[in-house]
């Protein structure tokens, strides 16, 4: 029997997407958090991700005139206030100090870090689009910052499963579920007893 498929409007709804923290501003004038779920990969060499944000954002100003940013990955931790950071303005309150969250010096950025974030992605603005309600960032990433605990001693592989990451889904937050396999499982070769043993 096939689903049957009903048709909407064009949307927003690409699901799940990523839910971060986008740290913006410098020491002198001040830091600032936005949450965005719309954001992503947009090249791996150079690597380089992007950003939308509407105009009348508090941050939106603040990254085009600074023209940098970190986007802080978040985790089931960092829930409560990964939703805070995106229902309040930087305007009315300092999102840091209400949240309990460490702003530390980045690499390559004026912008801060957020420590208790799991990865921190140092951005540098190459180009502003505006495309209708949200204008896009794109960036180039300048730095990694990861959290020593999350990589394996043996491998050097960063594990951030181990920090149940967090998604936004249609409106709502979920970590992250069983795993199931890794990038390219479904054509790499079977050990010959493993194949016996299934048949």
């Amino acid at each position: 029997m096939k689903n049957e498929k009903a048709l909407w409007k064009p949307g927003t709804m690409i699901y799940p997407a990523p839910a971060v923290m986008v740290s913006c501003g410098n020491r002198e004038t001040g830091y600032n958090i936005i949450t965005i779920a719309w954001t992503g990969t947009v090249c791996s060499d150079p690597a380089m991700c992007c950003i939308s944000i509407r105009p009348e954002r508090f941050s939106h100003g603040i990254i085009k005139r600074t023209g940098e940013f970190v986007i802080n990955l978040t985790t089931e931790a960092l829930a409560r206030a990964t939703d805070w950071c995106g229902v309040k303005s930087g305007r009315d309150v300092d999102k840091f100090k209400e949240m309990g969250l460490t702003p530390v010096p980045a690499q390559k950025v004026h912008a801060p870090l957020i420590a208790e974030s799991p990865l921190n992605i140092e951005c540098r603005v190459v180009d502003i689009r505006p495309l209708g309600s949200h204008d896009m960032f794109l960036a180039e990433v300048l730095a990694i910052n990861a959290d020593k605990n999350l990589i394996s001693p043996a491998t050097g592989a960063f594990k951030l499963s181990k920090a149940s990451p967090l998604c936004y889904l249609h409106g709502n937050y979920y970590s992250l579920g069983r795993y199931i396999g890794k990038f390219g499982w479904s054509v790499e070769k079977r050990p010959a007893a493993k194949r016996k043993k299934k048949a």
